[in-house]
């Protein structure tokens, strides 16, 4: 609902200051969205991917072709580039999935999972283009399940629970004296007995 897939029941998103319902070109030029479980044209390459949604944002050609070369080396793709979509990895799926939220040189990126069951390289890979894009002035908004890495990368942390926040600041506020994943659990009322009662296990 906040990025322009599914039409809120109520209220409003704006990315910087455009509207995402009134103004949709607007809001959606400003920002490149990674939703988990992202469906692409997996009987393309990698680079006709980019080049096809190059062209679907009304971007020069000859811009997309230097941008997609740049982005396919950045993730590490180019000896990938004849292999169509539907043979790449899960890392290698997020990989051009990030490289086409990239492409338009947003201001904002909206990844929802973006490293989950992605390798240690891949993952690797994508943290350092994340940290670069910040470095640079970009904004990430970024939903994960693994509070680790949510402690490794945000500045900023929100917890929700049934759909509210039941948390929002600064990571060292939100995370208290603990860890982020005990602040977490505390904050949502999840059960930390770890399996009590189960005495027949191991034994």
């Amino acid at each position: 609902m906040a990025v322009g897939l599914l039409r809120p029941d109520a209220a409003t998103s704006a990315v910087l200051g455009a509207d995402v319902w009134a103004e949709p070109m607007g809001a959606k030029s400003s920002m490149g969205v990674l939703p988990d479980g992202l469906a692409m044209p997996e009987r393309l390459t990698g680079r006709e991917v980019l080049t096809f949604i190059g062209r679907l944002r009304g971007l020069d050609p000859g811009l997309v072709e230097r941008r997609a070369q740049e982005l396919l080396e950045v993730m590490e793709l180019t000896g990938s580039e004849r292999s169509l979509v539907i043979d790449y990895s899960t890392g290698m799926r997020k990989k051009i999935g990030l490289a086409t939220a990239l492409l338009h040189n947003p201001r904002l990126l909206v990844l929802d999972e973006p490293f989950e069951a992605v390798d240690p390289v891949s993952a690797s890979t994508l943290k350092g283009i994340l940290v670069r894009y910040v470095a640079n002035g970009g904004s990430v908004v970024l939903s994960s399940h693994v509070m680790a890495l949510v402690e490794q990368l945000c500045v900023t942390v929100a917890v929700m629970a049934d759909g509210r926040f039941a948390a929002s600041g600064p990571l060292d506020e939100v995370r208290g004296p603990g860890t982020l994943e005990e602040s977490f659990v505390r904050l949502v009322g999840g059960d930390v007995a770890g399996g009590e009662g189960l005495s027949w296990l191991g034994s």
